[in-house]
């Protein structure tokens, strides 16, 4: 199925959840224009549709491969990434110094979107290389930045993020892959990397590896961790000793090669410190952040065009009378009550995620402008973009394939290729147990507990709907409760608390746009549609968090009430 860009969707989020007016009041942002917004939106929606789109079955059903430590991707994908680079669509949100366009963040935000909507594995070598250059603008060097950044801006070359070792899954702390000094101010890396997303491909011409490492007498853990630069090809021209030992046979996203990558297997793998050695860790999360927002965004991706082609096909699928219709004739599935229940759940729960993740970056550019307060409300709906987001995408891709009915269970209809690809989401760059683990350990204590306060009173100030307001007054007491609470007990109810925090921003901010759709001058059935969609949100998936109330605060005793060999009983 093609993919129809949302752009309606879109620019009413921009205006009405992110205030991109108040962005673009700003001299940072100024050429960020109204005209400039819209041809943007249409553009990058243009470009993905037409560009990246029409390559998502060949990712699926080809794929990367790999042979001799090679990997070719599928007919056509070179010529689509090149288009890419060409169209300066990795440019719109990156420092003006560097070759970017210096605009708001939300805006790369909308093209990421756009694109891994079009395809979602093939987007991934665009994920990680603003991370990437998130990073080096933090703690690399004038050099760095020089030789970098602007390669990494337009695309010519993408980026990567190597944490995880065989050895080593979610415990960094574990890694030993080693940094030894030349004495020349650079290093000999030597180690094994896993799940290394785009590690090796025939897309650009160099590869840019972030790479953790220790160094000779490094500490234990974390601490001892610092972070190199180790680009495939060196400045002189020359291939580093960096090597993609094979590529994973995965459940989804096959148009993504995730490597198994091998450094210094001939002692000649030579990097460079990025910031402070031990600081690795550091430099590091500004990258990881960056990324987990962006996996949030993939939620929305295959919310989005699983539910754009589960509306098509029961539009066109005919199939029984409905149940108390004027006639015995057949009609289209859409019109009998259980499908349109799914179909309007899948519409709220896409339009509700998109706007918490708009609502973060557009926060992210409000921190840009060196708005402290913006920084710590980013900081502390992360973990809910990237954990919540992601479910989104888990239940509107599944329910996809409900919609479709038997046919969503056949490959070919293209329904069971969205839950296969975003089922990854909810494990990479953290899962999100680790992100209510977050949530829960870190950021309800951020300053003191003000961010949190600040938010809730902020919802609280402008919900109207007594249930969202009582699941406001539900997230506040649980919060507290969390807060006085143990380890076990506190990480026992970090998910259901992550959910209902979730929820609670996302109805906050779907309440306000169905009450701004209902006063506004447009599109007749857009602005229905969101009001019923926004309805749906408040009426029906807020009660669902409600009722998470009782998990979160059921503590950890019964979870440790048998031992850990009765699960096997």
């Amino acid at each position: 199925m093609s993919y129809n860009p949302p752009v309606s969707e879109q620019r009413f989020v921009l205006d009405h959840v992110v205030g991109i007016n108040e962005l673009t009041a700003h001299e940072r942002y100024a050429a960020a224009t109204s005209d400039m917004v819209d041809a943007i939106l249409e553009g990058a929606g243009a470009f993905a549709a037409g560009e990246y789109a029409p390559l998502n079955r060949a990712g699926d059903e080809i794929g990367a491969r790999w042979a001799d430590g090679k990997v070719t991707m599928p007919p056509g994908f070179r010529e689509a990434y090149q288009a890419f680079v060409e169209g300066g669509w990795g440019t719109i949100s990156a420092p003006e110094a560097y070759g970017g366009q210096g605009l708001p963040n939300v805006l790369g935000t909308v093209i990421m979107e756009d694109l891994g909507t079009a395809n979602m594995g093939f987007s991934l070598i665009n994920m990680l290389t603003p991370a990437a250059i998130e990073s080096l603008i933090a703690a690399g060097t004038d050099a760095q930045r020089d030789t970098y950044l602007g390669k990494l801006i337009t695309g010519e070359w993408n980026g990567t993020m190597n944490l995880t070792e065989p050895q080593a899954g979610s415990d960094v702390g574990a890694l030993r892959t080693t940094a030894t000094p030349t004495g020349d101010g650079l290093y000999r890396i030597k180690g094994t990397k896993i799940f290394i997303t785009f590690g090796e491909h025939d897309l650009t011409d160099n590869i840019v590896h972030l790479v953790l490492a220790r160094t000779p007498g490094a500490p234990a853990g974390t601490r001892g961790i610092s972070l190199f630069i180790v680009p495939k090809v060196r400045a002189d021209g020359t291939h580093n000793d960096v090597r993609c030992v094979s590529i994973e046979h995965k459940m989804g996203i096959h148009a993504s090669p995730t490597c198994v990558l091998s450094y210094g297997d001939n002692d000649d793998c030579l990097g460079e410190l990025i910031g402070p050695e031990f600081g690795g860790m550091a430099a590091m999360f500004v990258m990881m952040n960056n990324a987990r927002l962006n996996v949030g965004l993939q939620g929305i991706q295959i919310a989005e065009r699983a539910t754009q082609q589960a509306v098509g096909y029961a539009m066109e699928r005919i199939q029984s009378a409905r149940a108390g219709g004027a006639t015995r004739d057949p009609v289209a599935i859409i019109e009998h009550p259980d499908v349109r229940r799914m179909l309007l759940r899948m519409k709220a729960l896409t339009q509700g995620a998109r706007a918490l993740i708009y609502y973060a970056f557009g926060q992210l550019d409000r921190a840009h402008l060196g708005d402290a307060d913006a920084q710590d409300r980013v900081d502390l709906l992360t973990p809910l973009a990237k954990a919540w987001g992601t479910d989104v995408g888990c239940e509107v891709a599944s329910l996809g394939v409900q919609v479709h009915g038997g046919m969503g269970f056949i490959e070919e209809t293209g329904a069971a290729q969205h839950y296969r690809d975003i089922r990854i989401a909810p494990i990479y760059e953290g899962t999100n147990g680790i992100q209510a683990a977050d949530l829960v350990g870190r950021k309800l204590g951020l300053g003191g507990g003000a961010p949190l306060a600040a938010l809730i009173a902020d919802m609280r100030a402008e919900a109207q709907d007594a249930g969202l307001r009582a699941l406001i007054d539900d997230v506040e007491a649980v919060a507290a409760h969390l807060a006085g609470s143990g380890p076990d007990d506190r990480l026992a109810g970090s998910y259901p608390f992550l959910t209902m925090l979730s929820v609670a921003v996302g109805g906050w901010l779907m309440e306000r746009q169905g009450r701004i759709a209902a006063g506004v001058d447009g599109d007749p059935a857009f602005l229905a549609m969101k009001r019923a969609a926004a309805d749906y949100f408040v009426g029906q998936v807020v009660p669902e968090a409600a009722g998470l109330k009782a998990s979160a605060l059921a503590g950890a005793e019964l979870l440790y009430s048998v031992d850990a060999a009765a699960f096997a009983a």
